[in-house]
């Protein structure tokens, strides 16, 4: 599993993490789309917007591996924001590629881009 080394491993004074310490010898989870509904707690919203920035300023328009990236949170974007790099896709994989959707990330969170506040 690849280590993303200088991302961040959760927003800053909370729980909600954003990386993984090691593999789950359990398995790999998969990757699901999940929906983000409009009544989101504003912890969350920003939970959001934090990861997606650290993704954009990580990786940008470039395809980037899964890797030590948490599946849960990866998840609120996969199939939108982030989609697959690669076909097939293995949504099992820590060595899956994605790629950020930049239009659709434009629109969902503007603020990233220096486009507007959420």
């Amino acid at each position: 599993m690849l280590k993303h080394r200088g991302f961040p491993g959760r927003l800053a004074g909370t729980d909600y993490q954003f990386t993984l310490r090691r593999f789950n010898p359990r398995g790999v989870t998969p990757l699901v789309s999940r929906e983000r509904f409009r009544d989101r707690k504003p912890a969350d919203r920003r939970a959001d917007a934090a990861f997606f920035q650290a993704l954009w300023e990580y990786f940008g328009d470039q395809p980037f591996e899964r890797g030590n990236l948490d599946a849960g949170r990866l998840s609120w974007f996969f199939g939108r924001e982030v989609v697959p790099a690669e076909d097939p896709f293995d949504p099992e994989s820590y060595e899956a590629l994605l790629v950020i959707n930049v239009p659709l990330a434009r629109a969902s969170f503007p603020e990233v881009f220096g486009e507007g506040s959420a």
